[in-house]
């Protein structure tokens, strides 16, 4: 059977429709699963029960746990990667830290509202499980590379200015660092490119201990805390106000 078109793509037919809501289900119900049970013990077989079918309708979509769990990983990385992308384009052309603190508060505010799916992407392994790269390393690399660009951005204008070398630069160290640069498509200093992983990296280390109560229970200004910590890390990386 061949859909009817229109202006925008042609119409989902009947199946169509009925497979991208089970699919929408599927993702919904495994969230509401993933808060209450963790990671770990995901099963298709209750989520069938959760769904009202026989656990061989839901095999057609996901054929294992590690298969829901791939579903949910990049379901989360997505959301996330789109919530970042979406803040990058509020503060104004040319304001560079403008945009690097929009996207890290946005970075904090999806983890905070999502912890057991913060969860999921950056804290313990789930036992027994290998994320498919094919499948998650595209979704799991927005936001780093979102990074990235701002970055190149910024030192395109001027606005970012390589960091003196402290110590020499292992041969192995140095081809991964230009490995990154050409992913970006620039050629971003060697160690201009080191700054901006840590950058990034602690950006969601300062995240990570949020969500994980690793500042304990009496902290009373969180945001406060990582918007100190933004500005900062601004700083170390070298990235100057407009």
């Amino acid at each position: 059977m061949v859909s009817a078109a229109r202006d925008d793509g042609p119409v989902p037919t009947p199946r169509e429709r009925a497979r991208e809501q089970t699919l929408a289900d599927i993702t919904r119900l495994g969230r509401e699963q993933l808060v209450r049970v963790g990671a770990a013990d995901l099963s298709v077989r209750s989520l069938a029960r959760d769904l009202g079918v026989v656990s061989s309708a839901v095999y057609r979509y996901v054929r294992s746990r590690d298969d829901l769990l791939t579903l949910l990983v990049v379901d989360a990385y997505d959301e996330l990667g789109e919530a970042a992308e979406k803040a990058a384009t509020r503060p104004r052309s040319g304001d560079h830290r403008g945009r690097f603190r929009a996207v890290s508060r946005a970075v904090r505010a999806w983890a905070v509202a999502e912890p057991a799916r913060y969860a999921l992407l950056f804290g313990s392994p789930v036992p027994g499980y290998v994320a498919p790269a094919e499948q998650t390393t595209g979704p799991g690399t927005r936001v780093p590379l979102l990074y990235g660009r701002l970055c190149v951005e910024a030192y395109e204008a001027g606005a970012l200015a390589a960091p003196a070398l402290v110590a020499p630069l292992p041969r192995a160290l140095r081809s991964d660092l230009d490995r990154v640069a050409a992913e970006l498509g620039s050629a971003l200093p060697t160690t201009l490119v080191a700054r901006m992983m840590l950058a990034w990296s602690s950006v969601f280390g300062a995240v990570g201990f949020e969500v994980f109560g690793q500042y304990g229970p009496d902290l009373a200004a969180p945001r406060q805390l990582f918007d100190h910590h933004v500005e900062a890390i601004m700083d170390q990386l070298g990235l100057v106000e407009e």
